[in-house]
Formats: structure tokens, sequence, C-alpha cells
């Protein structure tokens, strides 16, 4: 697909977020990762594929759990140590889930979901006709005033490796428990950021959509 392609597209849905459908608790409370299970890492990665047709059951409150814990969770509680890696530490992108109840904030530290905007933003998180009825979409925020720690020069590059390993995270793990995702990197930055209720030091840079994947036929 050519770059004046893209630059052409219009969102395929309505560009304001929706009403949500379920009132939103100010916090989700999330169960602690079961980390015993025996699915080999050569299994997720022979699994690992994108998906793009979603079916629309919600994932358990176990699943969610185990995501963003693989996601960007803490795995050495001694320092902080994450399962993404990060330049020096910075831990420069915040993971953003868009739920049919609202968007919230996955905060590593607590391992907990906090509410930042009571409204249904799933279909403002790409371009895709998908987007909008998948039961789960990530979306990976640069907070420059952690990323700006670094030199200029190199923020993006590093900001852009520790985005794509939280998503290669996320891969994997839906690989290794049957679940389907895709990655997207074209989304209409502004809007996204209205929706999320971001400031002027954090931007969008990155989707992934989550789901069980609709039986092949």
């Amino acid at each position: 697909m050519s770059e004046a392609m893209l630059l052409s597209y219009d969102p395929v849905q309505h560009v304001l977020p929706k009403p949500t459908s379920h009132a939103a608790p100010a916090t989700i409370a999330l169960a602690p990762p079961l980390l015993d299970g025996d699915t080999t890492l050569i299994g997720a990665l022979t699994k690992r594929q994108s998906v793009r047709e979603f079916a629309p059951t919600p994932l358990s409150l176990q699943q969610l759990s185990e995501l963003l814990w693989a996601a960007d969770g803490i795995n050495r509680p001694e320092t902080g140590g994450r399962t993404a890696p990060s330049a020096h530490g910075l831990n420069e992108i915040d993971i953003y889930v868009a739920l049919p109840e609202g968007v919230y904030q996955y905060e590593p530290g607590a391992h907990r979901l906090r509410l930042k905007h009571a409204v249904d933003a799933r279909n403002l998180t790409g371009y895709q006709d998908f987007v909008g009825k998948a039961p789960l979409d990530l979306v990976y925020v640069v907070n420059h005033a952690r990323a700006d720690q670094m030199p200029e020069a190199l923020r993006e590059t590093f900001a852009g490796v520790a985005a794509g390993s939280i998503s290669q995270n996320v891969s994997l793990y839906c690989a290794s428990v049957g679940l389907g995702c895709v990655v997207r990197g074209w989304l209409n930055q502004r809007l996204l950021a209205e929706a999320l209720s971001l400031n002027e030091d954090e931007v969008p840079v990155l989707a992934q959509t989550v789901g069980r994947p609709v039986p092949t036929r």
C-alpha cells in the first residue's frame, strides 16, 4: 500500500468516542498472573501471527491480568524491573487499555487499571473496521516527561524499541493462550490523545487489538 493511499485514509467508523455501555469503575483490581504455565517460547513463536477478525467475547479478568503483566509488568520486584526492556530504565511507554466501559491506564507498580476517561474509544485506535468491534485495544503512549531525559537524537529510536518490545510480549502471550492480536501504527494521534485524556507530554504511537480469533471456516 502506497504512502499516498495511506495518507488519504479516513476512519471507517465515527470519529467521536461512543458513550459507554456499562458503568465504569474507578479502578479494576487485577489478579496475580499465573506464571507456572507449560507453553514454551518456541511454541508461542510458532503460533504467532496477525489476526484481524475477532469475536466480541470479552477477555476474562485473569487473561487481562496476565496480558498486561506480560506486556510490561514488574518481573523483578526488588528492582522494579519490567518484562519489556527500556533504555536506562526510563519506562517511557505507558499502556492504555480501551474497553467498552472506558479507557484505563495500566499501572505496573500496583498491577491494576486506573480509569482515565469513561468513553468507549476503541473505534479511535485505528482506521480498520475491526478496531471498534474487538473486545480490547491497547494503545502505547510515549511519555515525553520521561523519554526526553535521553539525548534528542536517540529518543524516537529508544521509544520505538520499547513499544515494539511490549507489543511483541503481547503477541507471544496471545499466541501461548489461543488469543489473537494485531499491531497497528496508523492512527489519528490528535483524536486518540483527546479520547485518552492525554496531556501535551504524552503521544500515542502504536496500537494493538486483542481478542478471541474468529474460528476458521
